[in-house]
């Protein structure tokens, strides 16, 4: 087995800034996140994955969180909820569950395909260039409905793989890369945990606890990796982090209460986590 692995999920804007409290709380109580062999990002984890491992400090994430610097307007309309609530909820099938969405995704009209990538240039900075460690970063193919990864190693330019992964379906338009469709990595799994088999300690960061439709939770995926021999520090939020984060995930004026939620949850558990993850 390789050694550690952070996993980071997504969650939209507010659910982005309450993960971002929890890097910046566990940093701030001396959890050392740079002992990551491998960053997984999925969704808004993959754009603080990318600047993460670029050398953006957890802390200036978190101020920027707290003062709209990273603001992202991310419109959902009613209808656009609704389709795909009934993409998503119309099989118990995992499989076709995942291809009933990216089906609805290829025919929703949403804005041109650079749409994406123009709303996430922003929140990636100054960072365009793969970082020098790991980073993994999960879409899922619109036409397939399975879960792929992107990485240095693909030929394929960090900003498009970061779009690949935030396009939600039916709001925002898949994304071609090498001739495929791709939509938002969360599609089948909010975090994607089953990609850290293999490493010896784990610390996932998950806003969402469990995609929408019959996929598997956070915590069974968590559970499995235990049950494998990894050692497990699996951060959802909590009931105050929920409150604070709201029922809308896309709503961008809560995304300071949830940086803060995040950051007082993760000085509460940091002593768990210091369990599993090496000093």
């Amino acid at each position: 087995m390789s050694d550690t692995a952070l996993v980071l999920g997504g969650g939209g804007p507010v659910g982005g800034a309450w993960l971002v409290g929890v890097l910046a709380g566990l940093t701030e109580a001396g959890i050392d996140l740079g002992r990551a062999d491998i960053v997984i990002g999925t969704s808004a984890g993959s754009v603080f994955g990318s600047r993460l491992l670029s050398g953006v400090p957890a802390a200036e994430l978190y101020e920027r969180q707290l003062d709209g610097t990273d603001a992202i307007r991310l419109p959902v309309t009613p209808g656009q909820t609704l389709r795909f609530l009934w993409a998503a909820l119309g099989s118990r099938d995992p499989q076709r569950s995942a291809e009933r969405l990216g089906r609805a995704a290829l025919r929703a009209r949403t804005g041109p395909e650079a749409d994406p990538a123009g709303l996430l240039r922003p929140l990636l900075g100054g960072v365009r260039d793969w970082p020098a460690r790991e980073l993994r970063i999960t879409s899922v193919d619109a036409r397939t409905g399975r879960v792929e990864t992107f990485d240095a190693t693909s030929g394929v330019p960090l900003l498009d793989a970061v779009a690949a992964s935030c396009a939600v379906p039916v709001v925002l338009s898949p994304v071609t890369i090498a001739g495929s469709r791709w939509i938002d990595g969360g599609s089948r799994s909010t975090a994607n945990l089953q990609l850290a088999r293999g490493y010896r300690r784990v610390l996932a960061v998950v806003p969402i606890p469990k995609a929408v439709g019959p996929h598997p939770s956070a915590e069974r995926q968590a559970a499995e990796l235990s049950d494998g021999g990894a050692r497990v520090a699996l951060l959802t939020p909590d009931p105050a982090a929920r409150k604070a984060m709201g029922r809308n995930l896309a709503d961008d004026t809560r995304r300071p209460a949830a940086a803060r939620a995040g950051r007082a949850q993760a000085l509460a558990l940091a002593g768990s986590v210091a369990e599993v993850w090496p000093g």
